[in-house]
């Protein structure tokens, strides 16, 4: 039967000979026999061990779990809970790194639309990366409230003149009137803007925001700080800011 010395065993399993020794310190991977001037030498049935400790180290198993798995004497179970354990932890990073990805894209498609950039524009950035999924909220419900602004404006003229109902469409006005001041008010009450200026952040008067011309992204107000007016970013507004 072939035997191996450490630099061997190394060289075929493509790991560095200090690797194959620290897999002997750990009790892992012990030599058969020593030669007669103490050098390690392996087996074959070492050199299939050691391909598969190699293995389990590429799917990112600790060492101590490796060690455990070898030394069980019906392995099948404990590989099951090891490898379902180790797939959980790895598709955690996974979506760490995706998340860390998306932000990448979306700083760089952010930093694309900046006319003037300088380095308060990323924090510009970070702020509506931070607060995007607020204001997605916050649109959805605003949107939610119109549509049913729009029915109620559109059935109950439609019924005053089939049917000949006039009250319906006066309360439902009433309400239409109603809501669109709650919806008005509520939007800027949650709502502040970025000054691309001087970068701060802020919010404008009720009447002027309510006014100004405005993108599905900015509002040409002015700013509280620096006096700029022009189209500013619009943002979800923390606690400190409404």
């Amino acid at each position: 039967m072939s035997k191996f010395t450490t630099g061997e065993i190394a060289k075929l399993c493509g790991v560095s000979v200090r690797t194959v020794q620290y897999y002997d310190t750990r009790g892992i991977l012990v030599p058969s026999e020593l030669s007669e001037g103490g050098r390690r030498l392996y087996s074959e049935d070492d050199l299939r061990r050691m391909k598969i400790i190699c293995f389990l180290r590429e799917l990112d198993l600790p060492i101590n779990s490796i060690g455990e798995l070898l030394a069980e004497k019906n392995p099948e179970r404990v590989i099951t809970l090891l490898l379902d354990g180790q797939e959980d932890v790895l598709r955690e990073e996974i979506a760490e790194r995706q998340g860390r990805l998306d932000k990448l894209e979306e700083l760089r498609r952010g930093l694309k639309s900046v006319e003037r950039f300088s380095v308060e524009s990323i924090g510009d950035i970070a702020h509506i990366m931070q607060n995007k999924k607020k204001m997605r909220r916050l649109r959805a419900i605003i949107l939610s409230v119109g549509i049913f602004m729009d029915i109620i404006e559109v059935s109950t003229p439609i019924l005053w003149i089939a049917k000949g109902i006039w009250w319906p469409f006066v309360v439902g006005m009433a309400a239409v009137i109603a809501m669109g001041v709650w919806v008005s008010v509520y939007y800027f009450k949650n709502v502040a803007y970025i000054c691309p200026e001087c970068h701060e952040v802020f919010k404008p008067k009720f009447g002027e925001a309510f006014w100004a011309a405005h993108t599905p992204n900015t509002r040409r107000v002015t700013c509280s700080k620096c006096g700029y007016k022009g189209y500013c970013v619009e943002t979800y507004a923390d606690k400190a800011e409404k």
